[in-house]
């Protein structure tokens, strides 16, 4: 059996979760990508260091382009469609279609990937009201009335917290504009009330008839106007009755099939929902829920696009605890100290911290995930000791950053 895989750049998803579990459903891997070159020097680093791969053929394609996607699929006719990221749901959900194949639909990949879309979904369906409205390219904020202060500025297909801001007043709001104008002048943009409360997430698995819960992490952020995530603890069990009330506006958008990732603030009983990722969690927390749920998560995830459904129940494990800490760049300039990559387990706790950034490399400062130096993921099954391991890490540890 063959699977198109698409893909813009090398992820830990794929190399570290997908492209393993593909090897082990004995599948055949076409990736479908407009970073090939990329992608062939992760793939022989990952095999170098003995990870597993697939029959795996890299092939340059427009994966933003849904119809040189179908051109291409339709001439290799692969048993299933895929992707994980959040650029090319729709394309991938589009070619499933056209095919016949299992896939998403592509009306719900698109409410998920335009947030302005996103909200009005909610609000008609009756799920869920939150005042939005939409910057086309070109267009300032002077003429939006009733702007609720503070406010959030953002792309209307963006990810990662890229270019997404708090703004104080309408002066504060208008500079932010001119500012995301200039790195995007062909981007639209949204304008949305900002939902105070603490951030968490809900993490799905569905084939179209049967949608599992998996877990829910507490995700804590930047200080503002930034939305950069710093750390996420996972929770021992996704919190009602917020959960109950994601599924249902899930539902309304027409989600369900596959992995999900949903970020929703609670505000008291209520939940509110920041946006909808139609793929699995990535910065290495899904790698760390298939640790320690103890159960093929990317295996489920492939066989749902070949269209086999899913187990009453999956099986997973309850007792597990983590707590990621993504270590962040706070200027521009060169890494100079770090440590390096390094597992230890102590005390029924595992530590794997995974270098983000090398030494010498020189970055901007973005305020996103393109910040991460480094990343600690801290396992078990008592989180004081998850805890307290965590921190003692971070603390016996340094990372330099010369101007």
């Amino acid at each position: 059996m063959r699977l198109h895989l698409l893909a813009l750049n090398p992820t830990d998803s794929v190399t570290d979760g997908f492209l393993p579990a593909a090897a082990r459903l004995g599948l055949a891997v076409t990736l479908l990508t407009d970073q090939p070159d990329a992608h062939e020097r992760a793939y022989a680093r990952h095999a170098a260091a003995g990870g597993a791969l697939p029959e795996l053929t890299v092939e340059p394609c427009a994966v933003r382009d849904a119809q040189h996607v179908i051109a291409r699929a339709a001439h290799d006719r692969p048993d299933a469609v895929f992707t994980n990221s959040d650029h090319l749901q729709v394309q991938a959900a589009l070619a499933a279609a056209y095919l016949g194949l299992p896939g998403k639909d592509w009306r719900a990949a698109v409410r998920a990937k335009n947030k302005a879309e996103l909200r009005r979904a909610l609000a008609a369906a009756g799920a869920d009201t939150v005042w939005s409205a939409e910057l086309p390219p070109g267009q300032d904020p002077d003429h939006l009335t009733g702007v609720p202060y503070p406010c959030v500025l953002k792309p209307r297909e963006g990810v990662a917290s890229e270019d997404v801001v708090l703004a104080a007043d309408a002066r504060e709001l208008a500079a932010r504009c001119r500012e995301i104008r200039a790195r995007r002048p062909d981007a639209a943009l949204v304008v949305e009330e900002f939902l105070a409360g603490p951030l968490r997430t809900l993490e799905t698995l569905g084939d179209g008839n049967r949608l599992h819960t998996l877990a829910s992490f507490r995700t804590h952020l930047s200080p503002p106007p930034y939305f950069a995530e710093e750390r996420l603890d996972l929770l021992p069990a996704p919190p009602e009755p917020h959960t109950g009330q994601v599924l249902r506006q899930l539902d309304a958008l027409g989600v369900g099939f596959g992995a999900c990732h949903t970020e929703y603030v609670a505000q008291g009983d209520r939940a509110r929902l920041i946006e909808v990722n139609y793929r699995a969690i990535g910065d290495q927390c899904d790698l760390v829920l298939a640790e320690l749920l103890g159960i093929p998560l990317f295996e489920h995830i492939l066989r749902t696009h070949l269209g086999e459904p899913l187990p009453a129940d999956l099986g997973a494990r309850t007792d597990g605890r983590a707590r990621l800490e993504y270590v962040m760049a706070d200027r521009a300039g060169t890494l100079v100290a770090a440590p390096p990559a390094g597992v230890t387990t102590s005390g029924g706790v595992r530590l794997d911290y995974r270098p983000l950034r090398e030494i010498g490399e020189r970055r901007p400062l973005h305020r996103t995930n393109r910040d991460f130096l480094g990343v600690l993921r801290a396992t078990g099954t008592d989180q004081r000791r998850v805890e307290q391991a965590a921190t003692a890490f971070l603390a016996a540890h340094r990372w330099e950053i010369a101007p």
